[in-house]
């Protein structure tokens, strides 16, 4: 299982730092904090292999590098279109998905975004953006290159809403006067570990290692750990 899961025998894990929910960022010695960065050193510690952090600034080049056998493991949402290019973990944790919009708005609810006329600032390639190009029949998504982008658009362009992870929309909230979150989600980014496809071995191990970590407390207490709000261990 080992020479399926790191190859190289070193286990390469690839992070997204634009989910600065499950990334924290880098302490002061450069190493990564956060849910996902604990999650990669557990799994390291079970497996009994030497590992290193690979980071990535938005989740497509995260799925582009596990694709390729470039990261051994990633920690991603696992969305149909990625699951088709990928092996997968069940999800691990669960991040709510709705909009943002502005002052005045006549939206008023979730029901109300996909309609003739309203465009909805999204992170490119972000899970929230292909669940959105899949589901939406007449909004028309407007992509930015990462999440802080896709707010500067909302705003430059006087969109309609901004689609994006809850907790980060309450921060967007608090400053931008007038604008509301609306209620409930349109979907919830399930945030899972990747592998390159065919590794039967590594996807088994990692889907045991995932169920464990959530069964054990080990995922809600990073939750706790790292005080990330607005966001649950997957059922």
């Amino acid at each position: 299982m080992k020479n399926e899961l790191a190859p190289s025998g070193k286990l390469r894990i690839g992070l997204n730092y634009s989910n600065f929910l499950l990334v924290l960022g880098d302490d002061p010695s450069g190493d990564p904090r956060g849910i996902a960065p604990d999650l990669g050193r557990e799994l390291a510690r079970r497996a009994g292999l030497p590992f290193e952090f690979v980071k990535f600034d938005a989740a497509g080049k995260l799925f582009d590098a596990v694709k390729a056998a470039q990261c051994d493991v990633g920690f991603l949402g696992a969305e149909p279109q990625r699951a088709s290019e990928m092996e997968f973990t069940a999800a691990y944790l669960e991040i709510p998905v709705t909009f943002l919009v502005p002052v005045g708005s006549p939206i008023k609810q979730i029901a109300d975004v996909d309609r003739e006329g309203v465009r909805v600032a999204v992170s490119e390639r972000s899970a929230y953006d292909l669940f959105l190009t899949r589901t939406f029949k007449k909004a028309q998504l407007v992509r930015a290159k990462g999440i802080p982008a896709s707010y500067d658009a909302f705003i430059a362009q006087k969109l309609e809403a901004l689609g994006g992870l809850k907790p980060k929309l309450v921060e967007e909230q608090a400053r931008t006067p007038g604008s509301r979150v609306l209620d409930g989600q349109v979907t919830g980014v399930q945030q899972a570990i990747g592998a390159p496809k065919g590794r039967a071995a590594a996807a088994k191990y990692l889907r045991e290692f995932a169920e464990d970590v959530k069964r054990s407390g080990f995922v809600a207490r990073a939750i706790e750990k790292h005080g990330v709000k607005g966001v649950r261990v997957a059922q």
